[in-house]
């Protein structure tokens, strides 16, 4: 998420036609096509940050500024050319990193919250095995991870929490 995406498509010699068919799980579709016999482009309901990234008659690569989770779905690309017809799909899969917190609870237990990640994150302690990781969906896809770190040895002064993710590692340490 809020990266640049770049999907390639077949690159030919006596180009008649591009397509790109997108097909998000978010909204509806949109296409961005080339003729060649007229140079012209067209754009059908697709956002701002979706376009060539070059001239689609030399190279018909489409490039997602700013990638949501809204932009998630099926691509795929149709090439015309003398040569005949060539196909290319692709599934855009969002990864989004969660905000990673650690605090101490009421009873002086670690709280470890990996908020709004997409896919969730695994929530790990590196001093300790009593735990039970919590999770709540939320509506746009993502999941928040909790995980609370219980019978916490007191003669252990400071904990570390690991969040593994696709998009990212990452650690906290804190003592309660």
């Amino acid at each position: 998420v809020g990266n640049s995406c770049v999907l390639t498509c077949t690159t030919k010699s006596n180009v008649t036609m591009v397509t790109w068919k997108i097909s998000p799980k978010v909204g509806g579709p949109c296409t961005l096509g080339y003729r060649a016999d007229q140079n012209k482009t067209d754009k059908t309901n697709c956002s701002d940050s979706m376009n060539w990234k070059f001239r689609p008659d030399r190279d018909p690569t489409l490039e997602i500024r700013q990638v949501g989770i809204a932009h998630e779905g099926n691509y795929t690309c149709d090439v015309v050319t003398t040569e005949g017809n060539f196909h290319e799909m692709y599934y855009l899969t969002v990864l989004v990193p969660p905000r990673l917190t650690l605090y101490c609870d009421d009873h002086g237990n670690p709280v470890c919250e990996a908020a709004a990640g997409k896919p969730a994150a695994w929530v790990s302690w590196l001093l300790g095995s009593n735990f039970t990781p919590e999770e709540e969906g939320h509506d746009n896809g993502t999941v928040t991870v909790l995980s609370t770190l219980t019978a916490y040895s007191t003669n252990v002064t400071n904990t570390t929490c690991i969040v593994s993710h696709p998009a990212g590692n990452q650690s906290k340490s804190i003592a309660c």
